[in-house]
């Protein structure tokens, strides 16, 4: 069985499918992503991000300094894209089941539910 991932992981990891973010540029892009569902907080996500590193699933891109400060970019390495893939196929085959269930309290049962998707 696998296990499911932590929200704001599956969120850090989609974010940066796309392209290296810093911190900050990740906190508003999940919240952008997800309509504002999901806000990450500071520190929730630095502890994720050195989570993640000492997985494999991200790494530092790169660093620049802005206004004094240390910025750094983080990005998905090749594990973390088949982690987030995995997690979406379960998340899908997650809400397919729901769908067919709720299809079926509807009166149209499984079957038909199934072959309406099609």
């Amino acid at each position: 069985m696998t296990t499911s991932m932590r929200e704001p992981t599956f969120w850090i990891l989609t974010v940066l499918a796309s392209a290296p973010h810093h911190g900050y540029g990740l906190i508003r892009e999940a919240a952008r992503l997800s309509d504002d569902r999901v806000r990450l907080q500071a520190g929730t996500l630095y502890a994720a991000l050195d989570r993640l590193g000492a997985e494999g699933l991200v790494e530092l891109d790169r660093e620049e300094i802005v206004d004094g400060r240390a910025r750094r970019y983080y990005r998905l390495t090749d594990r973390g894209a088949a982690a987030l893939d995995a997690e979406a196929a379960r998340l899908r085959a997650n809400a397919e089941a729901a769908r067919v269930q709720l299809a079926a309290r509807k009166g149209f049962g499984p079957a038909t539910a199934t072959m309406a998707s099609a």
